[in-house]
């Protein structure tokens, strides 16, 4: 393969358009580019196939390339694709996101995750006249935008008045939240959080069949801040209608992306109308708040894909599939582990749909080495596993597959353990995308 690598790092600051897809999130036996993708799998230049789970960071939910959708994008492209006024589809869209999701009386559709989250903390703050954000330290990206990237270690370039504007508390937690409201009383505009990542949420502290989002709902609405769910990542993997149905939640806003078109550009700041229609104009003589303001936020062959996408996911059952296939996966991952003897070193864990893996050194403390050790001889056997993202066409091929390939990976895992990685990676070490220096 050609040295597509610097190419990339030569013309693209980071080699890619986002830094999970730099070279420094992979190992070095993995593909540098890739060129195509279909179903499950995707193909470097040389037309060299992989098994995939990293599903274009967790965006395309169906498998690439569907036909369904990609042919509801292109009928999209043929009625212009971008009109001089708003389109019939970017109605039948908003129309379509307003049934699906309880919570939702009006939407905002763009292009990514970043400005749909910032557009809702701008709205917060506009309904509250407050500055200040907490947001859930554990949750690892909101936004690319200076009040989220200012609380992590990545503060070049970022004011310091707006680093101190974002606060961070724990899930699960409730009494960190707390402690912030009481420390900046009348100050925090919204909180700001994922539903669920690595775990669910814990029962509710005081009411019962409730949970922990429900004593932040109670927390946010006591202090007059406003209550926002992110569902880059839940949303249409948890449950159709979001991970907020599934836990019986209803959050004043929430947003929404990656898998709602199948890897298409589309992303979705929504939820109560009182807040939302702060961005609208109709109200004659209401200040204005410049909202989000687009020329393709409402590109049609990416709101084609969505309401495509939607179809499809009630159609095949998808959201009922990836749970079973990821509760197998996990399963048989963790017995390959105990087969091995590693299980205290390896472990698969998290919620079905979205499963993680673990990677833990002799003393049980997390390992990157471990980790890009694990993902190289992932590679070395056809799988791509940065991290595991489930589609519709992961099946049962695949997951003989994957189980095939994990059990000669942990042969070279326990190996490891026993004599030292150092001497069977054969690159760097993956590193943090957040962090200080490169």
């Amino acid at each position: 393969m050609s040295d597509y690598q610097s190419r990339l790092l030569n013309v693209i600051p980071g080699g890619a358009h986002t830094y999970s897809r730099g070279f420094d999130q992979f190992p070095a036996n993995a593909p540098q580019i890739l060129a195509s993708g279909k179903g499950a799998y995707v193909f470097d230049p040389d037309n060299k196939r992989y098994l995939d789970y990293g599903m274009a960071l967790r965006s395309v939910i169906l498998g690439y390339a569907d036909e369904a959708v990609s042919l509801a994008a292109i009928e999209q492209i043929w009625a212009g694709n971008n009109l001089t006024r708003a389109s019939i589809v970017e109605l039948e869209a908003a129309e379509l996101l307003v049934d699906m999701i309880d919570a939702v009386d009006m939407v905002k559709f763009t292009k990514n995750g970043s400005t749909a989250v910032s557009a809702a903390v701008k709205l917060a703050r506009a309904y509250t006249g407050r500055d200040l954000i907490a947001r859930c330290g554990q949750h690892p990206f909101f936004s690319y935008d200076d009040w989220f990237i200012g609380s992590t270690p990545l503060t070049r370039g970022i004011p310091q008045n707006v680093v101190e504007q974002t606060k961070c508390f724990n899930y699960n937690d409730l009494a960190s939240l707390e402690q912030l409201f009481a420390a900046y009383p009348q100050q925090i505009a919204c909180v700001v959080m994922e539903p669920a990542t690595t775990e669910h949420p814990a029962p509710s502290a005081t009411h019962e069949g409730e949970t922990f989002l429900h004593d932040v709902q109670r927390l946010c609405a006591r202090h007059g801040a406003v209550f926002v769910l992110d569902e880059m990542i839940t949303g249409f993997r948890w449950d159709l209608r979001g991970a907020q149905h599934k836990y019986r939640i209803k959050p004043d806003l929430c947003t929404f992306g990656k898998a709602m078109a199948n890897g298409f550009s589309v992303a979705a700041v929504a939820g109560r109308r009182d807040i939302m229609e702060l961005g609208s104009i109709e109200k004659s003589g209401a200040e204005r708040l410049f909202l989000l303001s687009t020329t393709h936020g409402a590109e049609m062959c990416g709101l084609g894909a969505f309401v495509k996408t939607a179809a499809m996911l009630r159609e095949r059952d998808v959201v009922n599939h990836i749970w079973s296939y990821g509760a197998r996966l996990k399963s048989g991952m963790n017995a390959l582990a105990a087969e091995a003897g590693v299980a205290d070193y390896f472990r698969v864990e998290g919620i079905d749909c979205s499963p993680g893996y673990l990677t833990l050194d002799r003393d049980g403390n997390p390992s990157m080495a471990l980790r890009t050790l694990f993902s190289q001889e992932m590679v070395r056997q056809g799988v791509l596993m940065p991290w595991i993202a489930l589609c519709r066409e992961h099946g049962e091929e695949e997951l003989e597959q994957t189980l095939s390939a994990v059990k000669s990976a942990l042969r070279v895992y326990a190996q490891a353990l026993e004599s030292g990685w150092e001497n069977f990676l054969e690159g760097p070490v993956i590193k943090p995308v957040f962090r200080k220096y490169n």
